[in-house]
């Protein structure tokens, strides 16, 4: 939200600095997220002055410029070249000297400097309108007034308006202060509370008066839920034109856009009071009747922005006796806004029920300035004098008379809120005892009324504007927030309760894993659980009738949730790749969604993703590209840290892999992984090798809860390691013979590991060579060599007897 200083200053007149004011306001709850200066005129017209022309004579080598000297107040006048058809002498003009920054009607930026102009000396311009930023002539200079004084600063001469505009990151409870005045109440309190006590102004209306009772226009509201208050009013025989400077200065300040003068009057007014209103054009409303009703499902209605939107039965609109003419509290229609034709308008100003309109903007993806006041919940009691405000400002600037009374149907009036405040609870609840006095006070200047008062507490009128405070708790955040929570002092003393919890708990294990991959070089992602439905057409596992689908989707790339974390990571990955990040390792915690007709259901995952090189390229290790291997020891280490140590391998046929494996434990699964398919990979861009990883994280943490912690002491005798150079056919894996070999000495083998594989040359076809090492250990003693000798004559009779293997 955008509020404007010398705005806030039409009804809170303080002196206080940018700075400071941005410091309150931040204390108050309405956090600053800084401030930008406006100029009326980009520059300011900085370094422009009044001068004279005192001769102006012919340039020696060129037809079309002029040599002239203008007085500017100096000591000297300046010779200036001036290509201008009607400068002359006597002239009172607009002078930009040297130095001076001038902007062109896109924003660049051009100085002012000396220099020779066709063998003449020139320094300085004398300005046209548009050159200045004041119009977009360009016939010649402009030619000021002859009772100008000479050296007169222009911005002083032109009125440039200087201000400062707060961006303030209002909370989506704060809708009270979603105006100026809003923002001017909230700071006179803020101000008492220091000791300043500033009047808050409140523009009058007393001058409004019905001046013709000539176009009357009936208010029928049929959903009186919807529309809890209504009023209307309507003004003939005006103008449409261009608005003042003023109020043109006003909406640029905020990033708005003048329009005319009626629209511009109802724009200012909204966020002058935080009241939206809407103009109609009188002579397009049928039957001379508004009704405020829904319409049929599927009827067709077309808004400003030319978009033909289909309504739902649902959706408030605001009728003719024939036709709709505006989607109540979100937007106009196409038909019945105001143009430069028209000469009576109806002028609305209501209170929508804040639910209705939220789901209204949000079925059509249409965010206004009036949606997100009415969505959010304005002050019911404001309607009528809003209107007024904006029935005067606009026969100000547009003519035209008050031409019927002032309709205001308001049949269940929406009361304040009464609230009970306890002291103890204050003092309790704030952590220190705040005087009473205080307290009475700075609920007095947020126009919370007290009713009653006792040794106990006091009793509450909170306004109907607030509707963010309708508890106890909610009384004394708003004590607290303009007492300071700096003003609250710190102890000493620290409490702290101890929870009870599992080592077991989701959170602890997902933490575990998660430093854990951070310490061996991943990088934590988390992607948007919406995605795009079309991502369906990638693996045949995802199927379109398990898609849960959003029903007010903010566009059709974030319009399901995901049904896999694959897509989402290679989204990120594409994303990094992109932008010369090539080698990455990342993993996500998340969840897939899925509908099974008649329920939905989510499941928790890790999924990991490696592509690139293992290692940062540096000068004394060789590049080493991520493979299968790389992202099975990972996934290794992962099962090992969680005490899963036994798990069996099957392949994979999840078609999203290129020779996918898949872990199980007895028949839960609990990962798969593989390298991505390159038709997968093409269709996000990626050319490199992906291996991807999908923990079935729900079956995992069942697991790891099963799983009892041991411990040992460090072996006391010596471990004991023998070796075979194996000739084995192709298809035997080393699983192969780790299980063997587990099988076969289940006490003293401590480990098995491969550590040289050969292919090639010298071996005979279809074989190949593998160096195993064995490690045995005996707990109780030192293992002799008989011992060892006799369980590695057993290994080679097994791996002899079921692999076909031979000794080399």
């Amino acid at each position: 939200m955008k509020i404007s200083y010398n705005w806030l200053k039409q009804f809170i007149q303080t002196d206080w600095d940018t700075d400071a004011t941005s410091e309150l306001l931040t204390d108050l709850g309405l956090e600053v997220e800084g401030v930008a200066n406006y100029q009326s005129v980009k520059g300011g017209l900085e370094g422009v002055v009044v001068g004279e022309v005192l001769t102006c004579e012919q340039h020696s080598n060129a037809d079309k410029l002029k040599v002239t000297t203008v007085n500017i107040g100096t000591d000297e006048p300046l010779q200036i070249v001036c290509g201008a058809p009607n400068v002359a002498v006597g002239q009172k003009v607009p002078v930009a000297t040297i130095g001076t920054t001038l902007y062109t009607e896109e924003g660049e930026a051009w100085t002012i400097k000396n220099g020779k102009i066709r063998g003449e000396e020139s320094h300085g311009m004398i300005c046209a309108e548009d050159e200045l930023g004041l119009g977009k002539s360009h016939d010649g200079i402009m030619v000021l007034a002859e009772d100008v004084k000479v050296g007169t600063k222009c911005a002083d001469l032109f009125k440039i308006e200087n201000d400062q505009v707060f961006e303030i990151g209002l909370t989506p409870n704060r809708a009270d202060a979603m105006s100026h005045f809003g923002t001017a109440r909230d700071l006179k309190a803020g101000l008492l509370a220091k000791g300043v006590n500033i009047e808050l102004i409140t523009p009058s209306v007393s001058a409004y008066q019905v001046d013709s009772r000539t176009l009357k226009i009936d208010v029928d509201v049929l959903d009186k839920e919807k529309a809890p208050r209504y009023c209307g009013v309507t003004i003939s025989n005006l103008k449409v034109s261009d608005s003042p400077e003023w109020l043109q200065n006003r909406l640029k300040a905020i990033g708005l856009a003048p329009i005319n003068n009626v629209v511009d009057a109802t724009n200012y007014v909204l966020h002058d009071l935080g009241q939206p209103l809407h103009a109609f054009d009188a002579s397009k409303i049928t039957g001379q009747k508004i009704e405020v009703k829904t319409l049929a499902q599927g009827t067709k209605f077309t808004t400003l922005d030319g978009v033909e939107r289909e309504l739902d039965q649902e959706d408030l609109m605001i009728c003719d006796a024939e036709k709709p003419l505006c989607i109540a509290g979100v937007f106009g229609g196409l038909n019945s806004g105001v143009t430069a034709e028209t000469t009576s308008i109806f002028l609305e100003s209501a209170y929508f029920n804040p639910v209705s309109v939220r789901k209204t903007a949000k079925r059509h993806a249409l965010n206004t300035d009036a949606s997100f006041r009415f969505e959010r919940g304005i002050d019911p009691n404001i309607t009528e004098y809003a209107l007024k405000r904006a029935a005067l400002l606009i026969k100000e600037l547009a003519g035209g008379e008050i031409s019927s009374e002032l309709t205001d149907i308001y049949t269940n009036k929406i009361e304040d809120f009464q609230v009970r405040l306890s002291f103890e609870n204050t003092n309790k609840l704030i952590g220190q005892e705040i005087p009473r006095e205080t307290i009475k006070s700075i609920l007095t200047s947020l126009e919370i009324k007290i009713n009653n008062v006792t040794e106990t507490g006091l009793g509450l009128t909170i306004p109907a504007y607030r509707n963010d405070v309708t508890r106890e708790a909610d009384v004394i955040e708003e004590i607290l927030r303009v007492y300071g929570y700096n003003n609250i002092e710190t102890t000493s003393k620290l409490n702290a309760s101890i929870a009870n919890s599992s080592r077991f708990d989701d959170h602890k294990i997902q933490n575990i894993i998660g430093n854990h991959l951070a310490g061996i070089g991943f990088y934590e992602m988390m992607a948007n659980s919406l995605t795009t439905p079309n991502y369906i057409s990638l693996s045949k596992l995802l199927k379109e009738e398990h898609n849960i689908t959003m029903l007010n989707p903010l566009s059709n790339d974030l319009s399901v949730l995901r049904q896999s974390l694959l897509f989402s990571g290679l989204e990120a990955v594409r994303h990094n790749s992109n932008r010369k990040n090539s080698d990455l390792k990342f993993f996500e915690f998340g969840k897939t969604y899925h509908n099974f007709g008649d329920k939905r259901e989510e499941f928790k995952h890790l999924s990991l993703l490696i592509t690139g090189n293992k290692t940062v390229e540096n000068w004394n290790s060789p590049k080493s590209e991520t493979d299968f291997f790389y992202i099975k020891g990972v996934i290794s280490l992962i099962l090992e840290r969680l005490g899963i140590n036994r798990y069996n391998a099957k392949p994979v046929t999840q078609d999203i892999f290129t020779d996918g494996q898949a872990y199980y434990l007895g028949k839960t699964e609990i990962v798969q992984f593989g390298a991505v398919k390159k038709q997968i990979l093409k269709h996000f861009d990626i050319s490199k090798p992906l291996y991807y990883a999908d923990f079935n994280w729900d079956n995992i943490l069942e697991i790891a809860k099963r799983n009892k912690i041991k411990f040992t002491d460090i072996p006391k005798y010596p471990e004991s390691r023998r070796d075979f150079a194996l000739l084995l056919d192709e298809a035997v894996s080393f699983e192969d013979i780790y299980t063997i070999a587990k099988q076969t000495e289940k006490q003293l083998l401590k480990d098995v590991n491969l550590f040289d594989v050969y292919e090639g040359k010298n071996l005979p076809d279809g074989k190949k060579s593998y160096a195993v090492s064995f490690t045995f250990r005996d707990e109780h003693k030192t293992l002799t060599d008989k011992q060892v000798d006799k369980v590695m004559s057993k290994l080679q009779d097994n791996f002899t007897t079921k692999l076909k293997a031979e000794l080399r």
